[in-house]
């Protein structure tokens, strides 16, 4: 990996560090957000450094996670670049707001801390906060480690306030196995991030000279039509999303996937499909897979919203089975990320057979001998192809329940 262009050093930090660094390069003028468990590290840094000089932005200390989201919402609204940060229920308190900001286009980055929803409490990691918002029209961006977060949130911003997008974008990245992990990053310089992100120069705000209103009311003659323009952003996104991480690749020479990224598809008989931190855990198991003569391969998803439906359509139809890790559960159904990956496959007629995963609620360990039971699982699937796949739950301790 490349960390030698004018002045990028690496250094050993924690994640949360590298997305504080991440953001406060791409200067934003306003940052609120309220503490709450794994996020506070990275507000935590962010304040520090308004303090004490290094980046000039009003930090907003406010009263709950709904009051941080409306700050940013604001100060977009009035054409200022704008960040925060939340995770779990933090996140669920937003979600109103956070409804508003995509419907009213406002191009917010938010960090989100991914941790489990009580109840029980826990503050473990699973991605149930951030699926739950997924109907919201925000972008969604998974991250795989502390270096992608630093490099995504950076790409964030950009694709956020291009002029054919004007959504907010959030960066998903696990709590603790991300934010709290320590590792060599390579952090960008002042320079090289005011070279890839241009000043914020709004598409529209409040201005008294140009009078405009902001989430007025629409009756059943118009409010379809709204919902469809965001549908459409999202649609351009899909290719924002392409552009956004080649123009980051061809500058900084390091490429974590656009929509997608694979490893070893190519010849795949079985493909584990998953996004967030266990890609590197499944990476590392497909390599002993393959040592022992087995077949196969990973789609790590790096969109969530907008669903890339077609290149993973792309990418598997040459595979036996498709296994769908789901870091949540649609209680009564299945995990989201299967829920969408069916819906891709539904009338294509090579879809391979899907074999739905439960993985890693409560932060539940996913470890390599996870996924060796994944992946024989999806043998007997190959083998028996039965018409409808339950899902499994995987590494469910039977003695609790």
């Amino acid at each position: 990996m490349e960390c030698s262009r004018n002045g990028a050093q690496w250094a050993v930090v924690e994640g949360s560090r590298a997305v504080a660094r991440a953001v406060a390069l791409c200067r934003p003028g306003v940052i609120s957000a309220y503490p709450i468990t794994p996020q506070t590290h990275i507000v935590e840094d962010l304040a520090q450094m308004v303090a004490d000089g290094e980046l000039e932005a009003e930090f907003l200390r406010v009263d709950s996670e709904f009051s941080a989201a409306s700050v940013v919402y604001g100060a977009a609204a009035a054409g200022v670049r704008s960040y925060t940060a939340s995770s779990s229920q933090g996140l669920l308190l937003m979600t109103e707001v956070l409804y508003n900001m995509a419907g009213t286009r406002l191009p917010v980055v938010i960090g989100a801390a991914n941790r489990t929803l009580s109840a029980p409490i826990s503050i473990q990691p699973d991605q149930q906060d951030t699926i739950s918002l997924r109907d919201s029209g925000i972008i969604q961006l998974y991250v795989e480690n502390p270096q992608e977060a630093h490099d995504t949130h950076i790409q964030a911003f950009r694709l956020a306030e291009d002029p054919q997008v004007l959504l907010p974008v959030m960066v998903c990245m696990d709590g603790w196995l991300v934010t709290h992990t320590f590792e060599p990053v390579c952090l960008l310089t002042q320079d090289q991030v005011d070279a890839f992100l241009p000043p914020y120069r709004p598409v529209h705000c409040l201005d008294p000279a140009s009078p405009l209103t902001y989430g007025s009311f629409a009756d059943d003659d118009k409010l379809m039509e709204f919902r469809y323009m965001v549908a459409k952003a999202q649609e351009e996104a899909l290719r924002k999303i392409e552009e956004t991480a080649e123009t980051f690749r061809q500058a900084f020479g390091r490429y974590h996937g656009g929509l997608i990224d694979s490893y070893w598809v190519e010849d795949a008989r079985i493909i584990i499909l998953a996004m967030g931190s266990v890609v590197g855990t499944i990476r590392e198991g497909i390599d002993l897979l393959r040592e022992e003569g087995k077949q196969v391969g990973l789609i790590k998803v790096r969109s969530y919203r907008p669903f890339p439906a077609q290149r993973i359509r792309n990418l598997v139809r040459q595979a036996e089975v498709l296994a769908v890790l789901d870091n949540n559960i649609s209680l009564g159904a299945y995990g989201a990320l299967c829920c969408d990956v069916a819906h891709s496959l539904i009338n294509d007629p090579f879809r391979p057979a899907i074999l739905p995963c439960i993985v890693g609620l409560g932060g539940r360990e996913i470890t390599v001998n996870s996924v060796r039971n994944i992946v024989q699982r999806a043998e007997l699937v190959a083998r028996e192809r039965p018409s409808v796949v339950e899902p499994w739950w995987v590494d469910l301790r039977p003695e609790l329940i």
